[in-house]
């Protein structure tokens, strides 16, 4: 795990002391001319800045220099704004001064074909040699706005210069520019990597360091692919450590969008259904939308979220009101109970004909008496039995609005319950422009800030719950299946004798090379069985007639063999046929799940569980988690099932064991990770369930290992 030293490492890069830019230029619109004007007249720099360009002697007053090499000292950061083919010189050049960093901002590399593949190759291979670490290539560069620090070419950079606890990392510019301009709404952020290619340093660096810098309290990232997986973990795992909440959105949910992120990063863009499972157990709060990364975000910066969950609304208008505690009740959340003394108060001082129950609409005919709501306001918003209030404002409103605005900061001031204004107005007046200089960054919509207050509540019992837990899951290490492996499927047969070794209980099973054969296995086992075709050609059984269960005697044994053999050569003529996997029928009742372990190519190992048997597919009733798991891990993967209340026992049924099953996916989750080297997949389906003390029993094994298993 990355340590607070190795933050201060990357702090070398955040907050240099001596920079020079390599590239710098006297054309205005030019990339070494526009990051030269950023570094000159809109930072401020706490040491040296060295102009490095052979060409002239001096650029805006400052000396120049012909070559990193000539520098009378070693600059802690290079950024270099050469063309393309110019950078792999001034990279050998900075590895032999020993410059400890590269901030590349030079497109043509991995993004632009197999040539600029091979010089970001080269590229890597020289910063390896030397121990030097790289920003980018391709990339907008690096702003850290707490210490007013543009080591950027982009012309938005004066512009962006409010600085603030939330911390951005990216891979994309544009979409990090747009973050960027949330400060607009009056959103602080103190500082934003966007780090392009990613030949090195990723994303996932500098979540880390953001984990335990004490300038930043928030985190956000843009994620279009993840080209580290255990790295990725590594930093979630560190903020959360140290309690601080990382907000993600990761476009390639859908196929469309998978395609243009991997033409856009040249990373993995992972299964959206696996990425979000990471993120759940990591406790990242995924969110759809920019608006909802910056509404969850500015939540986040103003408040943690206390144990008291319940909200008060504070309107002035009824319809606005109800449609409010409407989106309180359809998030999941829930309305506070005002104390006595709130109501009392809201009693004494309000209109008899406004409501004081929560939701509190006053009613328009007090707006004109700013201390009233100050007074009123304030009393819900120190009301003990809330965690937050909603002050929707449905119109603007002119000078009764800018009054309101004045109220809410006045209020806040007053409480540290945080106050989250709705401007749900197409007009920004000036009472807008006076929440934003507060600093509320009001959402605009009702849906929109229930999303955020959602979000920020849910991340809030996680942590309460205990976050990551102990013990700590073990990282895992990397997911690359070797380039030389092949696949096998095992048979049946085989994947239950490994799975017996392991200890996970299995019926009786065996295989009959003949009819005569089946017939006496059956008998020794005992009625009922069932009789599966054997043959490492046929993974679905059922779908071809290889399946007969409920046979009860050696006649009908002996018919089903003749019934299996003639479906599966009618369905599966070239098939390699063994025999029949007799194997003892599981007790009748119990309910039938399912176990899937897959390998993801950016995470590892996954497992899937859920609703098994022929549903599995049909009403995709499934959790997942990243192995191995924890007992609390097996446990909450149970009760996320929509059909969990089915397992308790409903209409006079048993309840289901599900101690049994707890165990079940734990001895799965070790099994995985005996094999981990081998095993590609795995599928248990279905998995017999039992009432309480019958047990959990896989009665059907599919697994596939690499060569050498």
């Amino acid at each position: 795990m990355t340590t607070s030293s190795q933050r201060a490492d990357l702090a070398r890069l955040i907050d240099p002391a001596c920079i020079a830019l390599v590239g710098a230029s006297d054309r205005p619109h030019s990339i070494g001319g526009r990051t030269l004007t950023n570094l000159i007249d809109h930072s401020t720099l706490r040491g040296e800045l060295y102009l490095v360009n052979p060409t002239k002697t001096e650029l805006r007053g400052r000396r120049c220099w012909p070559s990193v090499a000539a520098l009378p000292q070693t600059p802690d950061v290079a950024i270099i704004a050469v063309p393309a083919a110019g950078v792999l010189a001034v990279a050998e050049e900075c590895a032999a001064r020993g410059v400890p960093f590269l901030v590349i901002l030079t497109s043509g590399f991995g993004e632009a074909g197999a040539e600029g593949e091979r010089a970001q190759q080269r590229l890597k291979e020289i910063a390896d040699a030397a121990g030097m670490r790289i920003y980018g290539p391709n990339c907008p560069g690096l702003c850290n706005i707490n210490a007013r620090l543009g080591m950027t070419f982009s012309p938005s950079f004066p512009h962006d210069l409010v600085p603030g606890p939330i911390g951005l990392a990216t891979q994309g510019g544009g979409l990090g520019r747009n973050v960027m301009q949330a400060m607009e709404r009056g959103v602080g952020i103190g500082l934003w990597a966007s780090t392009g290619n990613e030949v090195d340093l990723q994303v996932a660096d500098f979540i880390h360091y953001m984990a335990t810098a004490p300038d930043i309290k928030v985190i956000i990232t843009l994620l279009e692919g993840i080209k580290d997986g255990p790295r990725l973990l590594a930093a979630l795992q560190c903020a959360a450590d140290n309690g601080k909440p990382v907000i993600a959105l990761k476009v390639g949910k859908s196929e469309y969008g998978q395609r243009a992120a991997q033409s856009h990063t040249a990373s993995l863009t992972g299964s959206a259904e696996v990425n979000s499972a990471v993120f759940r157990q990591y406790g990242v709060i995924e969110v759809d939308d920019i608006d909802e990364l910056v509404d969850t975000a500015w939540l986040f910066a103003r408040a943690m979220p206390p144990a008291q969950e319940a909200i008060g609304i504070y309107c002035s208008s009824g319809g606005t009101a109800a449609l409010t505690a409407d989106a309180v009740g359809t998030s999941g959340l829930k309305l506070a109970e005002f104390a006595p003394h709130t109501r009392e108060l809201l009693r004494s001082r309000l209109p008899d004909y406004a409501a004081i129950d929560n939701p509190v609409d006053t009613t328009a005919a007090i707006l004109a008496d700013a201390d009233l709501i100050e007074q009123t306001l304030g009393a819900v918003t120190t009301d003990p039995n809330l965690g937050c209030v909603l002050a929707p404002i449905a119109l603007e409103y002119g000078a009764t609005t800018v009054s309101l605005a004045h109220t809410i900061r006045a209020a806040q001031q007053q409480s540290s319950t945080p106050i989250i204004p709705i401007w749900m107005s197409d007009r920004l007046g000036e009472g807008y422009r006076l929440l934003v200089e507060g600093g509320f960054a009001p959402p605009r919509s009702v849906g929109k800030a229930l999303k955020a207050v959602q979000r920020w509540t849910e991340w809030g019992r996680w942590q309460r719950a205990g976050g990551l837990g102990e013990p700590r899951r073990p990282l895992p290490a990397t997911s690359s299946v070797p380039a030389t492996g092949t696949v096998r499927n095992l048979s049946e047969l085989e994947a239950k004798q490994l799975l017996a070794q392991s200890g996970i209980a299995l019926l009786p099973a065996a295989v009959a090379a003949t009819r005569e054969e089946a017939r006496r296995i059956a008998d020794e086992m005992g009625y009922p069985v069932v009789a599966k075709i054997a043959s490492p050609d046929v993974v679905h059984k059922s779908d071809i007639g290889g399946v007969k269960v409920g046979l009860a005697s050696g006649a009908e044994v002996e018919q089903a063999w003749d019934a299996i053999m003639a479906s599966v050569r009618q369905h599966k003529p070239t098939a390699a046929i063994d025999g029949l996997l007799i194997e003892k029928m599981a007790p009748r009742g119990g309910f039938e799940l399912m176990v899937g372990v897959t390998r993801d190519p950016v995470f590892g190992h996954v497992m899937t569980f859920g609703l098994g048997g022929i549903y599995v597919e049909l009403l995709r009733d499934v959790t997942r988690r990243l192995l191995p798991l924890r007992p609390a891990d097996a446990s909450a993967m149970v009760r996320e099932m929509r059909c969990y209340p089915l397992l308790q026992g409903a209409r006079g049924k048993p309840p289901a064991d599900v101690a049994a099953l707890e165990r079940l996916l734990l001895a799965v989750s070790d099994f995985v990770m005996a094999h981990a080297g081998h095993l590609e997949e795995m599928d248990l389906n279905p998995v017999w369930v039992g009432s309480e003390g019958e047990g959990a029993l896989p009665l059907d094994a599919v697994i596939v290992m690499l060569d050498g298993a």
